[in-house]
């Protein structure tokens, strides 16, 4: 758990095969209501990644609105809203990017869309019929495979981006129309060298997230 944080910088070096396996088949193990299992996961890797990011990078940089199978967050309140601003600090501070650099603000936005070079990306959906329980139940699996990630020594970024072009996604993958993207999450190598990575975000304190009744 304390290993595990996002990665925005990747070696382009793929992951063999026998260890994609091998994560994937742990993650499976994560717990859901009723064990309904209800994620159905895409990973591409190859070809199939440098389509997909191709596509999704350059739905994005024409300025399309995006397109997500659910409602994006308007915007955080209070707290939460200076969590988000703290944390886009720390990124930018490490990249040095501007503020008032919108043109270096935008590049680095956009690099979502490209996986931050990653050579893997998996594509968490869920069925329409799906409620707000399975959606849990989807990102119980996710943080089951990211320490299924960090466990083989590799890094991960779970990325709300990579849902906002459903339709494009769903297109390369030949997805059904049933079933509805959630978000996505690229993996890999680490590229030490970045400096996105020096990047570090601090988490609420204990007595601000959890109460404790007696």
């Amino acid at each position: 758990m304390h290993e595990r944080r996002s990665v925005r910088g990747f070696d382009q070096s793929p992951v063999d095969p026998a260890t994609l396996q091998s994560i994937f088949a742990t993650a499976q193990q994560a717990p859901s209501n009723c064990n309904v299992q209800p994620w159905v996961v895409h990973v591409v890797s190859g070809d199939s990644a440098e389509r997909m990011r191709t596509a999704l990078y350059d739905r994005a940089k024409s300025g399309a609105q995006p397109s997500p199978d659910f409602p994006l967050t308007g915007g955080y309140p209070g707290e939460y809203r200076v969590r988000q601003i703290g944390a886009a600090k720390a990124l930018f501070a490490a990249t040095g990017v501007a503020r008032e650099d919108v043109a270096a603000r935008t590049d680095s936005f956009l690099r979502n869309f490209r996986f931050f070079d990653a050579p893997h990306a998996a594509f968490i959906f869920m069925p329409r019929w799906a409620g707000m329980r399975e959606a849990a139940d989807c990102g119980m699996y996710a943080q089951s495979l990211m320490l299924a990630i960090t466990a083989q020594g590799l890094g991960s970024c779970a990325q709300g981006a990579l849902s906002h072009y459903a339709d494009v996604v769903r297109d390369q993958l030949a997805v059904p129309e049933d079933m509805l993207l959630l978000f996505g999450l690229s993996f890999g190598y680490e590229d030490t060298t970045h400096p996105a990575n020096a990047a570090r975000t601090v988490r609420a304190t204990l007595d601000q997230a959890t109460i404790f009744h007696d």
